[in-house]
């Protein structure tokens, strides 16, 4: 909701003479108290598992500034993080940086500076930032994933996935970015293009690193039904980058080469009699040995053009068709039908078999491809079972078979299990699952990240570095102007080195890891970052994971989460978890825009947070993130509606500054039964309030309607009278409200606080609990309805009977007359909210 304004925008000036409001002032003061007096310092050695609360929000990379979109980040988990402990849990909300990767690199080569010190800066700067919004964090624990006392034991993490069989290298075909002068991953391809630059992605052929990821498929997917914290359309997305489909392998033979054998995976055995042609991957290995000399010169060309492309330009459907016939043909084993093999860019060397057979009658991209190039089209599947015999379009629903042999008539559900059946009792197919994911590429050919820890030994082959020679350090003469590969791999004395095993001469390996390694397991470095023994204490670990509230943006559901949760799947296969699953609950916030677009320099609509605190203060930029609207939706950022919350927080300053001689926090607290008139009122008011916000934010965190209740209860306090009686409601009342707000604006409510002699910090009181006798109203409007139609409104005690109900509303002047109307026949009372009588 923005507040409403309607007054005239505010300069500078008359922010810093504003009725003795000096957010420049007392934020600084409370900021630097928190952080000497170590009040968010949290023991995780000590905390029984049962009253621990881990919130955490994405940490950041750590480009200089912030963005508004980290504050909205930031201010959402910080709030969240501040309830829970006023709610009595031990909390921990850390904060850390991810600062490895190509930018600080590519900032170097433009300054000519080392990234370390480009990117140390950048944390300095940007820690001081964080620390201007109020967060309540234990900055005892920050971790910076480019400090080897961290990557250390990011290597740990890869000599441990090593050791597990889950870490190896091959040679395969990957995604290029000349930009990025480096390998990404499958999920760092955005239509084709880098995920960081929007530059053309190509495929070369390089001996990479790969983390099995797919030894987890089946349990990344099934795992999802247990997350009931996460968004759905986050578990939708993994849910289908892994892509787990049931089927068959089928087994074809070749023309002439005896011995040679094409297994092809389908999900529609049932059209095995449809196959015209069998299509395979360019890099398919078998497309050297069965090509003929005659298409030798077509498939060399068309090798080296499917090279160049993308995964994603390969695959993409409203592409043109393309693909060449390498002259041998396949044998069907089903019916010995003889099909000319093709290879076309569509067929992935890594997806399935990296073979396909081609069904052009029951199948889009094969009848596209097949009306290319004139290929037969064999229907095996109608509606009703009736023969067809030159169909006019692609067939894709369900039917009976066709032109199957021993399977016509079948429905062509029953008949895929039959007909693999069939294959297996013939030896040449089985029931097979496959899934979409793939192994996790992690090699990078750039000097600013976590350095592999392997060595080649011409002797010993491929070595781990053992735990007691970690961590293989980045040098610091390094040369930052790489051609086509790591600069490592010029630097001899990084590059040289002997054998752990044998103590001969060998060779570091000179990639470095992917980014996202080390951001796949911070969250648990947080819990014991002083550790210098082992990565993590597992006991410490098995008391506080997995994180109860994550909070980021839904840009990571693939990438980052994904990761985390392999990650902690093959810890807790190792026992040092308790748990599998990284995050029980996941809030995926929404952007920040300006002006209904993205928040970018080249729109010139970026709000710089730093002249938001100047201007405004920290509290004012916390409480306008998180009116606006749910933290799950995107909002607009708009300069009216933050004048506006610095108005609401004036109002409350004046009130409470301008009433401080009526408010004594050391009076009893109200009776209830004891009250009336407008005590009464503002005490049942006042636990309305509390109620209803602490129901929001158990409701989702729907802080704007937190907000809300907020400004409503300042409107409350201020048409109180000034004067407090000694009942003590009105010192009741702003006791609570200025708990309840401390979350949301601490310095603010912290300066109050300790002027009005709060005891201790408002932001150590516990929560405030509702007096569920004041929630109970002291009166209700019942409407009053004759046959279905309002004709009156009646005013009762809640408690009041239904007799005496129907007694006061006959009674009633407007009521009587259509009640002597006619004959009532009915009467109906819903205590508390209605009485129909009904009269003909």
């Amino acid at each position: 909701m923005e507040p409403a304004t309607t007054n005239a925008p505010i300069d500078a000036a008359d922010l810093l003479h504003s009725d003795g409001y000096f957010p420049k002032t007392l934020e600084p003061k409370w900021q630097q108290h928190w952080l000497e007096s170590g009040q968010y310092a949290v023991d995780t050695k000590n905390t029984p598992a049962n009253k621990k609360y881990y919130a955490l929000s994405m940490f950041p990379y750590p480009s200089g500034r912030l963005h508004m979109g980290h504050v909205r980040n930031y201010t959402i988990s910080d709030v969240i993080a501040r309830i829970k402990k006023m709610q009595g849990y031990s909390v921990l909300h850390p904060m850390g940086w991810d600062s490895f990767g190509l930018p600080a690199e590519n900032a170097a080569m433009e300054r000519n500076i080392h990234p370390k010190k480009w990117t140390y800066s950048n944390i300095d700067n940007m820690r001081q930032q964080l620390q201007r919004l109020g967060l309540m964090v234990d900055w005892d624990r920050e971790v910076m994933t480019c400090r080897d006392d961290y990557y250390r034991w990011t290597q740990w993490m890869f000599s441990y996935l090593y050791e597990r069989g889950l870490a190896y290298k091959k040679e395969a075909d990957v995604n290029w970015c000349r930009q990025c002068d480096t390998v990404l991953a499958n999920e760092q391809v955005e239509d084709g293009l880098c995920w960081r630059h929007g530059t053309p992605v190509e495929r070369k052929a390089l001996n990479q690193w790969y983390l099995k990821t797919t030894a987890y498929a089946d349990k990344l997917l099934t795992n999802l039904e247990t997350l009931k914290g996460w968004p759905e359309k986050v578990k939708l997305m993994q849910g289908n980058w892994i892509g787990k489909s049931h089927g068959a392998k089928l087994t074809f033979g070749v023309k002439s080469h005896e011995g040679v054998e094409i297994p092809v995976y389908t999900t529609r055995p049932d059209t095995i009699f449809g196959v015209t042609a069998m299509v395979l991957a360019p890099e398919h290995p078998l497309v050297e040995q069965l090509t003929t000399d005659a298409q030798r010169d077509a498939v060399t060309a068309y090798r080296e053009s499917a090279r160049l492309k993308t995964e994603m330009e390969r695959t993409a459907t409203d592409k043109a068709k393309t693909g060449v016939p390498i002259g041998a043909m396949a044998i069907n084993p089903f019916n010995k039908a003889e099909v000319p093999i093709w290879i076309a860019d569509y067929a992935l060397l890594d997806y399935g078999t990296g073979a396909v057979m081609m069904v052009p009658a029951h199948d889009e991209r094969d009848w596209a491809f097949a009306k290319s190039f004139d290929i037969p089209v064999v229907p095996v599947i109608s509606e009703s079972g009736a023969m067809v015999e030159h169909p006019e379009d692609v067939y894709t629903g369900p039917g009976k078979l066709i032109n199957s042999g021993q399977f016509d008539g079948q429905d062509n559900d029953a008949a895929k299990q039959a007909i693999t059946q069939f294959a297996e009792e013939g030896g040449f197919g089985e029931s097979t699952t496959q899934y979409r994911l793939r192994d996790w590429l992690v090699s990078r050919q750039r000097f600013w990240g976590c350095p592999i820890p392997i060595v080649y030994c011409q002797k010993c082959g491929e070595v781990a570095v053992p735990q007691d020679q970690l961590p293989v350090q980045l040098p610091e003469d390094v040369d930052f102007k790489p051609e086509g590969g790591s600069p490592l791999k010029q630097l001899s004395s990084f590059k040289d080195t002997t054998c752990p095993t044998c103590n001969g001469p060998a060779q570091r390996e000179t990639d470095t890891l992917d980014t996202f390694m080390c951001s796949s397991w911070y969250y648990l470095r947080y819990l014991d970052p002083h550790n210098t023994e082992q990565p993590f204490d597992p006991e410490i670990i098995k008391h506080w994971m997995p994180v109860d509230q994550y909070v980021g943006g839904v840009e990571h559901a693939i990438l980052h989460l994904m990761y985390s949760r392999f990650f902690m799947m093959a810890l807790h296969d190792g026992d040092w978890t308790a748990t599998d699953e990284p995050f029980a609950n996941l809030l995926t916030q929404g952007m920040v825009l300006k002006d209904g677009t993205k928040m970018s320099k080249s729109k010139g609509n970026v709000v710089d947070p730093d002249e938001i605190f100047e201007l405004y203060g920290a509290d004012t930029a916390r409480f306008f993130i998180l009116s606006d609207s749910p933290p799950q939706v995107d909002f607009d950022w708009k300069d009216t509606a933050v004048e506006g919350c610095y108005r609401f927080l004036q109002k409350v300053w004046r009130r409470i500054i301008n009433t401080t001689a009526a408010i004594d926090f050391t009076l009893p607290a109200p009776k209830y039964a004891e009250l009336s008139g407008d005590a009464r009122a503002l005490y049942q008011a006042t636990h309305g309030f509390v109620a209803g916000i602490t129901e929001d934010f158990g409701n989702d965190f729907h802080f704007n309607t937190m907000m809300s209740k907020l400004r409503e209860w300042q409107a409350a306090l201020s048409k109180y009278p000034a004067g407090d009686t000694p009942d003590g409601v009105y010192s009741h009342s702003v006791k609570l409200f200025l708990q309840l707000l401390a979350p949301m604006t601490p310095h603010m409510a912290e300066e109050l606080w300790v002027k009005l002699k709060g005891e201790g910090s408002v932001n150590a009181q516990p929560w405030p609990t509702a007096d569920k006798a004041a929630l109970v109203a002291d009166e209700v409007n019942m409407a009053v309805q004759v046959n279905g139609k309002l004709r009156q409104t009646l005013t009762v005690a809640p408690d009041t009977d239904k007799a005496a109900i129907e007694a006061a509303a006959r009674a009633d002047d407007k009521v009587a007359t259509y009640l002597t109307a006619g004959t009532v026949r009915k009467v109906i009372v819903v205590p508390g909210r209605l009485i129909n009588f009904v009269v003909n």
